[in-house]
């Protein structure tokens, strides 16, 4: 190797550094392969898009919408390769980009929690929910090279980092729009990066980069939302794809609210988002005030009766006699026990972040199950 190369690349990983002292050089994609020991030409031929989905795409049941419609969530796993490539950057880079995040960003990030999007809107006297659609999908592979190239590194790693963290997916209506297609004129240096689709990629859901990336992305979105909020003395939070704005202003009122949603709206828009307009919603005062499934109508948190009725539902049947935790968990359409098990303590594991005495009685209660091998 000659001695420029080897001088391009210590200033290169001097750079990075500078940017940020916990962040990983890496120099080549090859260099990401011996990293990762991953396979260089399956990560070249995933960049180059020449795999069509290096991805298992299938899709889980949602809650179902107010009038009874089914609706589903599309969950993209990929490549086992691909995956710990992702996990790698996930953990070597994105984590390390918290100066990046807003905030008013209360998800995907060290140290944030539901508690934590949910507490400064406890006593609200009005809450203003919005909803971003198809959150992840509308994150373009350009905006995680922005990301990457402002985390210092080189524009083709940046890049090649960009394409493993996106996919192509399905060519819909919305991705007709002129924002995700790429330039026919222009021509990529390397052959192999220049695909004939004409298309620009989105994030997965199901990648673990996906929202880290998506958090930083909206960063530009957030200050305009923040400084927005402060205009109508609003506190503003977001946790994923969920906006929420609160006051306790009791001369608030609901055509401040619904100027403050089209604004919203606005922004979004600005920034290549669509709000969920079926699941806006503006809460006034004397109305149940509930922030990401959690009760925001005293001081602190509250868990909601529909969970400890869920919970339960659950005990009651799993230590019933005659009924049990087998054929409790098939007649809730568990696939096995294991699964029932495993939900319940994770509701638990939930309760005891938000009410410490509760969630501690609950497995207490699950402790004592006597659950079949």
């Amino acid at each position: 190797m000659s001695r420029d190369i080897l001088d391009a690349a210590v200033q290169t990983g001097k750079a990075i550094v500078r940017m940020n002292a916990r962040l990983q050089p890496v120099f080549t994609l090859r260099h990401l392969a011996y990293l990762t020991d991953c396979d260089y030409g399956l990560l070249r031929a995933i960049v180059g898009r020449s795999i069509q989905n290096p991805y298992r795409v299938f899709r889980i049941h949602k809650r179902p919408s107010p009038d009874g419609q089914e609706r589903y969530r599309t969950i993209c796993a990929p490549d086992p390769q691909l995956l710990t490539v992702q996990r790698w950057l996930a953990t070597n880079v994105l984590n390390h980009a918290a100066s990046s995040i807003h905030s008013a960003s209360k998800a995907f990030a060290p140290g944030c929690t539901l508690l934590h999007a949910a507490e400064p809107h406890c006593g609200a006297k009005w809450l203003i929910k919005v909803d971003v659609q198809n959150f992840f999908e509308s994150v373009s592979e350009i905006a995680a090279y922005r990301v990457f190239r402002a985390l210092g590194y080189q524009a083709l790693v940046a890049f090649e980092f960009a394409r493993l963290c996106t996919r192509l997916g399905n060519s819909t209506l919305r991705r007709s729009h002129p924002q995700w297609l790429r330039d026919p004129w222009r021509c990529y240096e390397i052959a192999a990066y220049d695909h004939s689709l004409g298309r620009i990629g989105h994030l997965p859901q199901g990648a673990p980069t996906s929202p880290m990336l998506a958090n930083i992305a909206m960063h530009a979105a957030d200050e305009v939302l923040h400084a927005l909020a402060m205009s109508f003395r609003l506190t503003y939070t977001r946790y994923a794809d969920d906006l929420i704005f609160s006051t306790t202003d009791p001369g608030f009122t609901r055509e401040l609210a619904s100027s403050v949603v089209r604004s919203v709206y606005s922004i979004l828009g600005k920034y290549g988002f669509s709000p969920n307009v079926a699941k806006t919603q503006i809460v006034p005062p004397r109305a149940r005030k509930v922030v990401l499934g959690l009760l925001v109508d005293e001081p602190s948190p509250r868990l909601p009766r529909e969970f400890r009725e869920k919970i339960r539902m659950h005990l009651y049947y799993i230590k019933k006699d005659g009924v049990g935790p087998a054929h409790h968990a098939a007649r809730r359409g568990f696939t096995a026990v294991a699964s029932l098990r495993n939900v319940l303590y994770g509701l638990a594991a939930f309760a005891t972040q938000i009410e410490p005495q509760y969630g501690a009685s609950i497995r207490k209660e699950l402790d004592s199950v006597t659950w079949p091998t």
